[in-house]
């Protein structure tokens, strides 16, 4: 037992200095080099996407020289660097630092873009969630705080060349919080919780009026009013409907799940 337990001491130790020395080769490598040429190679290391090296690279001319155009850029180019490894985590750990660091940066929109990259795509399949209408299993609190970070770019910065796609992405991720609040209707609906399918259609009406989830929300109001017995409710639910959607299916049949052509949705 007392062999098994020295190899592996002996295993992580040498791995420990495999580590160290590794850190300590690029420190001796670069003992010399200016933050120019510091920052030049970790840029290369970057755009060959070899992550790890630009990471390791940045930290050493943010010790080095840790005032100065550079080691801001460093910083940026670090969280940058983590959110192109997937390591989102990381890179917004390294942007709120800089905004805290930084807080009067002429790059500080660009801070606030990457943030908002980065709470965007924390779930790397939302690109085949907004193709196959898939909405229940996104994160709202994500979208939410990705909205908010792109919503403070906008506010903040109107004219920066971040500005019209983070406008782009906002409308994406409105889009996405209301059609959570559908998935969870059109469940409710399913289990015969009428009151509470009301509430999150209601809540679509009120907050998401914009969205393509509207028409399907007054129809599933109008059929819960209809099974808990408000007949004047579901009129004027249904009058609702007919003055903003004249075509709707839903004027033809009560909704059912599943009812909504695809195509409806992609106007």
């Amino acid at each position: 037992m007392k062999k098994i337990l020295l190899v592996v001491t002996l295993g992580l130790a040498l791995a420990g200095c495999a580590s160290t020395e590794a850190t300590d080769k690029d420190a001796q490598i670069t003992q010399s080099w200016s933050v120019e040429k510091l920052y030049t190679e970790a840029q290369d290391e970057l755009n060959s996407r070899n992550y790890t090296r630009a990471i390791k690279l940045y930290e050493l001319l943010q010790s080095r020289f840790p005032t100065g155009i550079y080691a801001q850029q460093a910083r940026l180019d670090t969280a940058y660097a983590y959110y192109k490894d997937e390591q989102p985590a990381m890179a917004l750990a390294e942007v709120e630092r800089f905004e805290k660091l930084y807080p009067q940066s002429q790059s500080l929109d660009y801070a606030l873009y990457l943030k908002g990259l980065i709470l965007f795509n924390e779930d790397k399949s939302f690109v085949n969630k907004l193709a196959a209408q898939d909405w229940s299993d996104r994160d709202p609190k994500a979208n939410r705080e990705a909205y908010a970070a792109f919503a403070q770019l906008v506010e903040r910065f109107p004219q920066s060349r971040y500005a019209d796609d983070a406008r782009e992405r906002m409308a994406k991720l409105v889009d996405a919080l209301a059609g959570n609040e559908m998935a969870v209707a059109r469940y409710y609906m399913n289990r015969g919780a009428y009151l509470a399918a009301i509430n999150r259609s209601q809540k679509i009406i009120a907050q998401f009026q914009n969205t393509r989830f509207v028409e399907e929300a007054l129809a599933i109001m109008e059929l819960s009013y209809k099974r808990i017995d408000r007949p004047q409710l579901a009129a004027d639910t249904r009058r609702v409907l007919e003055q903003n959607f004249p075509q709707s299916p839903y004027l033809q049949q009560d909704w059912k799940p599943d009812m909504m052509p695809w195509w409806r949705y992609w106007k």
